[in-house]
């Protein structure tokens, strides 16, 4: 079994004006001679940590980790009152091939889970040729089913408990319509408290849903609720600024490249429909289906897939 490297630090940062207003940040760690791979993280909204070097080998790649528009340690914060209205995918795809040029790399891997999947294809089927491998994890196809069945009461069949948690914010009277629009009213209205404990309801159901068994996820406070929730709920509200499931229709445009998608059987965040029709449309990525796990990224056999494909793809050096 697979496991996650020893933490390594990060050997050099900073932030990239990507206009806008807007400065991204980015770390690189590992090889500075290695094989590059730029990890996506989930959210939108979520920034990424140290611990996510660690699917990588250190001295077979060069990682490139960055924080999206408004949340992480990326300026300026949605706490701190940032635009949404230049946060869309399309920006986030810009912001990422700045970031590469930036660095002076050709081509890289591109890694991610949930929203990260979402990001990595659009990515990719719009720079298909700065593309040398996708290792995609809980894929998340940002298609109106899967947001329904997430945040609009699907899920709450299997978690009822926590899904009361989730409905707290929403008066009554709403709860029977699509909840993602009541949340978008309340996240960005006037009532800043009331805001802030719908941030923190949104956010919870997610980070306690995410693994297969219970599990004692930290909380990483308001701050990072507000940025998580307030940028989720911004591009769910937008249908992410994608055509109803134009990440399949567009997938001969990465056929050739290699894949490996990773999904937790009992993923409720980002079910296995998608991972499923994901395999189906494009049958060369290989699909590796964990029995024992749910969406989260460090749960032990969802770990020692990817770690698995991060070691099998570091042999293919680019430049």
């Amino acid at each position: 079994m697979r496991t996650l490297y020893p933490p390594i630090e990060a050997h050099d940062s900073g932030h990239l004006n990507v206009g806008d207003g807007q400065e991204i940040y980015w770390e690189t760690s590992g090889n500075p001679d290695g094989k590059p791979v730029v990890f996506v993280h989930g959210g939108p909204g979520g920034g990424t940590a140290p611990k996510q070097r660690q699917f990588f080998d250190p001295a077979r790649y060069r990682i490139v980790l960055f924080d999206q528009r408004g949340c992480g340690r990326s300026r300026p914060h949605i706490a701190d009152g940032a635009d949404l209205s230049v946060n869309t995918t399309a920006h986030l795809i810009a912001d990422m091939e700045s970031l590469r040029a930036h660095l002076g790399i050709d081509a890289w891997q591109v890694f991610g889970g949930s929203w990260g999947s979402t990001l990595g294809l659009a990515y990719a089927q719009t720079h298909p040729d700065r593309v040398t491998e996708l290792v995609l994890r809980g894929i998340f196809l940002l298609r109106r089913s899967e947001v329904d069945w997430y945040y609009n009461g699907g899920a709450a069949n299997i978690y009822p408990d926590l899904w009361e948690g989730y409905l707290d914010p929403i008066p009554e009277a709403e709860r029977d319509g699509d909840l993602v629009a009541a949340y978008h009213r309340i996240l960005t209205g006037d009532d800043a408290d009331l805001a802030r404990r719908a941030a923190v309801a949104w956010t919870t159901w997610e980070r306690k849903t995410s693994y297969l068994l219970p599990h004692d996820e930290p909380d990483d406070g308001d701050r990072f609720a507000v940025a998580f929730a307030t940028i989720e709920n911004h591009y769910f509200v937008n249908h992410g600024f994608l055509d109803d499931g134009q990440l399949l229709a567009n997938i001969e445009t990465i056929a050739h490249i290699p894949a490996v998608i990773v999904q937790g059987r009992y993923d409720v965040v980002c079910p296995m429909r998608s991972a499923w029709d994901l395999h189906r449309a494009w049958p060369s990525a290989h699909l590796n289906v964990v029995d024992d796990a749910g969406h989260a990224s460090f749960e032990a056999g969802i770990v020692h897939h990817l770690v698995e494909a991060t070691d099998r793809f570091a042999a293919t050096r680019s430049a």
